[in-house]
């Protein structure tokens, strides 16, 4: 039981940081794009949504698929961590903790990519 317990935070851990490292990709892409392209900064909200789903998911995916059990709860809980992970760093280098209905919506949007992930994840073994 406890290395099994072990055996998931240290695939969840892996699962984070996959979804980071896939999130930084991304956003420097995006970057590239907005500096070499005539794609508008008004499309930054837009797209920082859709890099954090997609890392988030898979992420998700890589986590169902390692632990091969509860997919949909294995990426609910990479997408919770990963939301209160960007908080964190938003506390710490970017602004105060403001608490509205944006931040609830990427709050249940982080989730749900993380559930699909972790679906995915399972169905593709």
């Amino acid at each position: 039981m406890k290395d099994r317990l072990l055996s998931r935070g240290v695939f969840i851990l892996k699962g984070l940081v996959l979804s980071f490292i896939i999130a930084l990709i991304l956003v420097l892409v995006v970057s590239i794009l907005l500096t070499y392209t005539n794609l508008k900064e008004s499309r930054i909200p837009m797209l920082n949504t859709i890099i954090m789903t997609v890392s988030i998911t898979i992420g998700g995916i890589y986590m169902a698929f390692k632990v091969d059990e509860k997919g949909w709860l294995n990426g609910g809980i990479i997408g919770a961590l990963y939301f209160l992970i960007l908080i964190f760093v938003n506390l710490l280098f970017i602004k105060p903790f403001i608490f509205d209905i944006y931040l609830i919506g990427k709050f249940f949007v982080s989730l749900a990519a993380g559930i699909i992930g972790g679906t995915i994840g399972i169905n593709i073994k």
